[in-house]
């Protein structure tokens, strides 16, 4: 009987659409070119109006404002007018008459002109769609096409429905589907909206199917590549290969990319860890043209965000300037994008924080809580002096920790309010923060326990027994964390929590656990988490050879699999820990792949790699000359310019870092040294390098050696290493005078400063005598729990050998020993080392 009445139903809508495809009615609907001839036909024939009629006067007023322009689009004119309830009330009474297609369109056309999203008529539409997506999965019957499923789809996500049954309906008629998806529109759509409830399987598939009609098609519009974007950030997954076909795309359009566009690229690409610095200078060029175009406030607010941290100081001077004439203007949400900004800048533009401050009190409380966090962090940061704003923040922060029932809200305002200026602690909170903690992930746990180490520190807590109640609290977090990490059978899971942890916290009381937890779950390494655990192992500045070893066999055994970016960072990992896998092959094996994907890289990145391998004692002949050459250094200037300050510095010196080991270990590139005026630019900013332990230590060398003469301290060599302390014997082991060699001394405090910058100006030594380079290593020089020198120090050590020097490497451990607590001890303890005696 339901399937005969389905019958009947299918065969009258059938009937209906013939008869009404020549409706003299129909036809004048279409022909409307403004909202108001749409509602004076609807209020003369009500009577007559069927259910394709309402459905096609809905979509006309949707189309109409469709063609206007975003400012000029009068939604609430259209929403509030009479003949728009009375389109509705039809719609709602003839829904069942509606052909399956016409529903979809309905809703979207609603949905589009701002209706709620749970008007009656949006949820009578929802509740028919999904019967008939019902019966579709029931009787394998085609009722929505899949142009039309995409199109529903779309408006359940825009309802917010990410976890309606519904959407699970959608997702299995795609997975059945999938294989027969051609439209890369249709599929980025159904990606986006089913991206919360599918299983990893189904979000590989969904991936492999969209990097394949990427590379197939000719022409595809830059809004699908930005939804492919949007469902990585959804799926939170770096994806490198789909992130740089989006890439291409984005620049083949560029010339089509509004403010709009742009500034949602960047923020998905920030979300996602991603950065190209060509779409940069695309973005930048064509921004920097427009920019006395934007005069509201959300068009400005986005320039800011997106312009801002890359543009020049003039450029960046009247940013900062009509943002503080236009602050008054800003919503709640483009004040934090603003300051969110500021703070990336590093930019503490004293009038513009004062005008924000000044404005806040009418925005605050709209926040919600994780706002209102970033909102006081950004404030923080940023050093604002608003006290009375502050204590407003304080009031409404407390107010939401009382309240708040979710461990990572509660962890994030415990964590917040620890950084306002002069904040006397509450015994409510501690109690709030302790009954939240059997449920606190690693990350929450690091939070509440920097807070509290902070409050206990600066005697913030003070009330009866405070210090007390606070021990047990932090031994409390301490037996969380540990549990969290001996229960902890998942290493993805487990490298998911790790990802923001940090701190004093962590490092003193979880990570030997955690890097045991890693080692029970060894097995569990593959290609898909090794960049992860390379992210956790490089933060933690731990050498632990297992799990090292672990990393490079699967990275050898997969590394088709692996993006060559990735494996940047895990050659990274073991550059920087001065680690050579017992696999002889890792490198090679690794260089041989990087050398032929390079077309993956940045032109900074390229000099990031080269820089790595360099430390690791490799010099690729292909990146070395790729480098080394006219036409790429100028693309990396022009580069350079639009990175983030920081990433800009870091850049620069690997590049001065790799020129000077290319000229010292491969001369036969015959490269020439160009970062003369570099290295004298960043010692002549550097501040005063002449701390205590140089001058006690060269007061000692002083009465070894038998006079201050014997001795330089603080020498800048050849290539610009700079080291503690140089002296030099003869072929007698006798130290020679440097006022004998004339060699030019500056008085600094009273301690010789000597710049041997030039080769030149270092007098050629007698026969037999050598030059001694007396450095002193701090704790940065190893890994952690560890006597093993790092990659960076062991590069100096390599290249001061070069350079003609005995170098004579002094460890904290050793210096700062029991053994060598008296000054006697040390100085034995120096003299054997600057004469060789074993």
């Amino acid at each position: 009987m339901r399937c005969l009445r389905q019958v009947c139903l299918f065969t009258l809508r059938h009937y209906q659409a013939r008869t009404l495809s020549s409706d003299l009615l129909l036809s004048q609907i279409n022909s409307c070119t403004h909202e108001d001839e749409v509602f004076s036909l609807v209020g003369r024939n009500k009577a007559r109006l069927s259910e394709k009629h309402v459905g096609i006067a809905l979509n006309m007023l949707w189309q109409l404002q469709k063609k206007r322009p975003l400012l000029l689009r009068t939604s609430d004119y259209v929403r509030n007018h009479s003949q728009f309830l009375t389109l509705c009330i039809l719609a709602e009474n003839k829904v069942e008459h509606m052909e399956d297609e016409a529903i979809v369109d309905t809703l979207y056309s609603i949905l589009r002109l701002n209706v709620e999203d749970h008007d009656s008529l949006a949820e009578v539409l929802v509740t028919e769609a999904w019967k008939r997506l019902e019966r579709q999965v029931l009787y394998y019957c085609a009722l929505l096409s899949l142009p039309a499923l995409s199109k529903f789809a779309l408006c359940l996500y825009k309802q917010h429905r990410h976890f309606s049954p519904v959407i699970g309906k959608v997702a299995h008629i795609v997975d059945k589907k999938l294989d027969s998806i051609q439209d890369i529109r249709i599929l980025s759509v159904l990606m986006v909206s089913i991206s919360d409830i599918i299983s990893q399987r189904f979000r590989d598939r969904l991936l492999h199917k969209a990097g394949q009609l990427l590379e197939e098609k000719d022409e595809v519009h830059f809004n699908y590549a930005r939804r492919i974007l949007q469902f990585l950030q959804n799926v939170k997954l770096r994806y490198h290969p789909l992130l740089e076909k989006c890439n291409k795309i984005f620049l083949k359009h560029a010339s089509h990319l509004d403010i709009h566009n742009i500034s949602l690229i960047f923020g998905l690409y920030e979300q996602l860890g991603f950065d190209n610095a060509e779409f940069r200078l695309v973005a930048k060029q064509l921004l920097s043209e427009t920019i006395g175009d934007y005069y509201d406030p959300e068009t400005f607010a986005k320039l800011f965000f997106t312009l801002a941290p890359m543009a020049g100081s003039k450029v960046r001077g009247r940013l900062l300037v009509t943002a503080a004439r236009m602050a008054e203007e800003f919503s709640s949400h483009q004040v934090l994008v603003i300051l969110k900004t500021m703070q990336k800048m590093k930019c503490r533009n004293s009038h513009l924080l004062k005008k924000i401050a000044s404005i806040l009190h009418k925005h605050l409380d709209s926040y919600p809580v994780l706002q209102l966090v970033k909102l006081t962090q950004y404030l923080v940061v940023l050093r604002c002096h608003n006290l009375e704003l502050f204590a407003k923040l304080k009031m409404l922060l407390f107010g939401f920790l009382k309240s708040s029932v979710i461990p990572a809200d509660t962890a994030a305002i415990v964590r917040v309010l620890a950084m306002l200026p002069s904040f006397q602690v509450e015994e409510i909170i501690i109690n709030k923060a302790a009954a939240v903690l059997p449920q606190c992930r690693l990350h929450h746990l690091n939070c509440i326990a920097t807070a509290l180490v902070k409050w206990n520190h600066y005697d913030q807590l003070h009330w009866q027994n405070s210090s007390e109640l606070c021990v047990k609290l932090l031994q409390k977090l301490n037996d969380c964390g540990f549990q969290r990490l001996q229960k902890a059978n998942n290493l993805n899971l487990l490298l998911e929590e790790l990802t923001h942890v940090n701190g004093e916290w962590f490092e003193e009381v979880l990570s030997e656990e955690t890097m045991a937890t890693c080692q029970r779950l060894i097995d569990q390494i593959t290609w898909a988490n090794v960049l992860q655990l390379s992210f956790f192992l490089i933060k933690t500045n731990h050498r632990c050879p297992s799990l090292l070893d672990r990393i490079a066999s699967v990275t050898v055994e997969n590394i088709d699999k692996i993006h060559p970016f990735e494996i940047y960072f895990i050659l990274f990992l073991f550059s920087a820990l001065n680690y050579d896998p017992p696999a002889n092959e890792f490198f090679e094996s690794c260089i041989q792949h990087l050398t032929s994907n390079l077309s993956c890289f940045d032109t900074h990145h390229l000099v990031l790699l080269g820089h790595v391998l360099a430390v690791a004692g490799y010099f690729p002949p292909v990146l070395i000359t790729r480098i080394f050459n006219v036409s790429f250094l100028s693309k990396l200037d022009a580069q350079l310019e639009v990175l983030p300050d920081t990433l800009r510095q870091r850049v620069r010196s690997c590049l001065m870092k790799l020129n000077r080991a290319v000229c010292l270990e491969c001369p036969e590139f015959h490269i020439p040294w160009f970062h003369e005026h570099y290295c004298q630019r960043v010692f002549r900013n550097s501040s005063s390098r002449i701390n205590p332990l140089r001058q006690h230590v060269h007061r000692m060398l002083t009465e070894i050696l038998g006079g201050s003469h014997y001795a330089k301290i603080s020498v800048v060599t050849p290539y610009y290493y700079e080291i503690d302390f140089e002296c030099v014997l003869d072929e007698n082991k006798k130290p020679l005078s440097y006022m004998a060699q004339n060699t030019p001394l500056d008085d600094v405090e009273g301690i010789h400063l000597t710049h041997d910058i030039k080769d030149e100006r270092r007098k050629a030594l007698p026969p037999g005598a050598q030059r001694i380079a007396l450095e002193f290593l701090g704790s940065k020089a190893f890994s952690k729990d560890s006597r093993h020198l790092k990659g960076e120090p062991a590069l100096k050590k390599r290249h001061l050998e070069m350079l003609g020097y005995r170098v004579v490497q002094i460890p904290h451990f050793e210096w700062n020993s029991m053994v060598l607590s008296a000054e006697g001890e040390q100085l034995e303890y120096l003299r054997k080392h600057l004469y060789g005696i074993q």
